[in-house]
């Protein structure tokens, strides 16, 4: 059992995201926390300068909320959502926040996974924790 659970939630797998939230639940102990975390990438320099507000502000507060309605209203999940690489981010906001287990999702891997390596792998490479990677 897990006190902590920390779930990365990427926009473009969102079919998955009930599946892992009933895993969490399932591995969650009595008084527990699980975290659903989306990481966005920051935006290019070179397309900063085109824009005239910061697009990220309107954009993290959209993201929480598609988050908040996933977790459907439980009071023991939280939203957070970040910027910066997905790898990165993930494993540092565990480490930061006490998280004992990050369940994360995966796919079949294609010949482009196998030379850069997927968010996955290089979150179970990073974390500080238990990862548990479904599929």
């Amino acid at each position: 059992m897990s006190r902590n659970i920390l779930i990365p939630a990427a926009l473009d797998h969102e079919e998955v995201l009930p599946r892992k939230i009933e895993l969490a639940k399932r591995l969650l102990e009595d008084g527990g926390q699980i975290t659903l975390l989306t990481v966005l990438e920051n935006v290019p320099g070179f397309v900063a300068e085109f824009v005239d507000m910061k697009p990220e502000n309107h954009l993290m507060d959209h993201v929480r909320a598609q988050l908040d309605k996933s977790s459907g209203g439980a009071d023991n999940i939280k939203s957070v959502v970040e910027t910066g690489k997905a790898g990165v981010v993930v494993s540092r906001y565990a480490q930061q926040n006490d998280i004992d287990l990050i369940i994360v999702g995966s796919h079949r891997p294609g010949l482009q996974d196998y030379f850069l390596g997927s968010t996955a792998a290089r979150i179970a490479r990073r974390a500080p924790c238990s990862v548990y990677i479904m599929r």
